[in-house]
């Protein structure tokens, strides 16, 4: 079911065994998204508030059997609940590895996993991977399969400043036969075009206000027109009217 810009979340699907859950995914609050398998759970951007949504949600013994998390980019409304996240697993006495994939130079990412480390060595009950992403090779996992690809992001310090390119990609996980295209936050490009074409589900941000903003984010119709040709499609990041 395709949702219009004003649904409210969380949003959800689910085909057989294939299931993702939009928490939320509000402009420059937070994202945050579970999507799992039968034997896999995941996140993608643990943005603020993702611990508390996961355990209202899966509670603690689902939490702990969550085994990857994808980051997009680093800007806050994407990472903001990873370090709570990440103290979790080891107040829980997390035994097994977690492997975190992310854009290759993103120096939130790189900062946040420093510090972490800094103040928790002694007493980290598991081992953090930190996997850099550095190309466009699939992700085998085994039951499921990722593609990452570059979107095309970019960060305006200040409103007279130009913008710039920041470290951005989507996935595209398949399983089971179905597949889910993810596009984190991006301006139109061919590569989410692309890779949106033929999903099960499309998850595409319409993060742009007017035409002006429509560099840095897409607007409503322009993510549309990319959602339809998925075979469902939902969009997020939409800004919050009246706010």
């Amino acid at each position: 079911m395709n949702n219009p810009a004003d649904s409210k979340y969380p949003l959800i699907w689910n085909k057989d065994d294939f299931f993702i859950k939009i928490y939320c995914s509000i402009p420059n609050i937070a994202t945050g998204i579970l999507l799992t398998t039968t034997k896999r759970n995941m996140i993608i951007d643990p943005g603020d508030g993702i611990l508390r949504d996961l355990n209202e949600d899966i509670g603690t013994k689902e939490i702990l059997k969550i085994s990857d998390i994808f980051i997009s980019h680093g800007h806050h409304d994407h990472v903001g609940g990873l370090w709570s996240f990440l103290t979790y697993l080891s107040v829980m006495r997390r035994e097994e590895p977690l492997n975190i994939y992310f854009p290759a130079k993103t120096v939130e990412i790189c900062s946040i996993f420093k510090a972490f480390k800094e103040v928790y060595a002694k007493e980290l009950s598991y081992e953090i991977h930190m996997i850099k992403i550095e190309d466009e090779n699939p992700i085998d996992l085994g039951d499921i399969m990722i593609e990452p690809f570059p979107v095309n992001h970019k960060e305006r310090p200040s409103p007279d400043m130009p913008a710039h390119p920041v470290p951005s990609l989507g996935f595209k996980f398949f399983y089971n036969g179905k597949s889910i295209c993810y596009g984190g936050d991006t301006a139109w490009c061919r590569e989410l075009e692309d890779k949106a074409r033929g999903s099960d589900l499309a998850v595409i941000e319409a993060g742009a206000d007017d035409e002006n903003l429509s560099d840095l984010h897409m607007t409503i119709q322009q993510a549309t027109e990319i959602g339809k040709t998925a075979g469902e499609f939902f969009l997020v990041h939409v800004p919050q009217k009246g706010k």
